[in-house]
């Protein structure tokens, strides 16, 4: 494991050099395509009379938007905390789209066209540079199947927390009949009671709380049976970030005029 985190978490240069480890520890986890985040800065406002709240400092079972991915996987795959991992792909590792656009034109002009072999190609490539990243974990709490999925920039802005979504079932209901909506009722007291014990009131709406009036800014919103704490500046910064070092570094042939 010592290996694996050597070579994820290497330093940020060796996406421009020739950093090399073995394929062996990546093959346990998943590796999948990036996908644009499911988030929108959406204006926010704050209540009257209400005071931004230190949302950086939020956590979610003791995660917080900044901690480092080797920090996550010490609290939950090595200290086996309340939460465990996923049975299966708990890891998702990806490579942002912009440098496998440039890796796929690497390996193209290698004469590698098979989809099987060009998509090898591009994965040796990006582990080789640091480009291939932890970017999801996902966690299971099995006595009460509550979840949570952490989400992490690149090696480009050293692999962070930028996003932490909590679920459980207190929205779900079992029947129709009115025990069961009872039950479900009182679910969702007892939960949004330990979130204003834990959190305050929310300072933006009836169910969000808000660093500043700025949407890129940290902040979380509560829903029923969920919890989302995110740092949108974060992610878009670390997008950026690619998008720019992908285009400058972008391995084009050595033309001359």
């Amino acid at each position: 494991m010592k290996k694996l985190l050597f070579c994820i978490f290497g330093v940020y240069t060796a996406m421009l050099g020739h950093a090399r480890c073995d394929d062996g520890p990546f093959l346990d986890y998943a590796i999948e395509d990036s996908v644009p985040a499911d988030i929108t800065a959406m204006p926010v406002s704050m209540n009257m009379d209400a005071t931004g709240a230190n949302v950086s400092t939020f956590d979610i079972a003791g995660i917080m938007l900044g901690m480092p991915f080797e920090d996550v996987h010490t609290l939950f795959f090595k200290d086996h905390g309340l939460y465990a991992p996923r049975e299966k792909n708990s890891i998702i590792y990806t490579i942002h789209p912009d440098w496998k656009y440039n890796l796929d034109y690497e390996c193209r002009q290698q004469n590698i066209f098979a989809p099987a072999e060009l998509e090898n190609c591009i994965r040796s490539l990006a582990r080789h540079r640091g480009l291939l990243y932890a970017s999801e974990v996902h966690l299971v709490r099995a006595n009460t199947g509550e979840t949570i999925t952490v989400y992490f920039t690149s090696n480009a802005t050293d692999n962070l927390v930028w996003r932490i979504v909590y679920n459980n079932d207190v929205d779900e209901v079992e029947g129709d009949a009115e025990k069961f909506e009872n039950q479900r009722q009182k679910k969702i007291l007892s939960f949004w009671q330990s979130v204003l014990d834990k959190y305050g009131a929310p300072n933006s709406g009836s169910d969000k709380w808000i660093t500043t009036t700025n949407a890129y800014d940290p902040m979380m919103t509560a829903y029923y049976g969920a919890l989302d704490l995110v740092d949108p500046g974060r992610n878009a910064s670390d997008q950026a970030r690619n998008v720019s070092d992908a285009r400058e570094n972008f391995k084009a042939k050595p033309y001359a005029f």
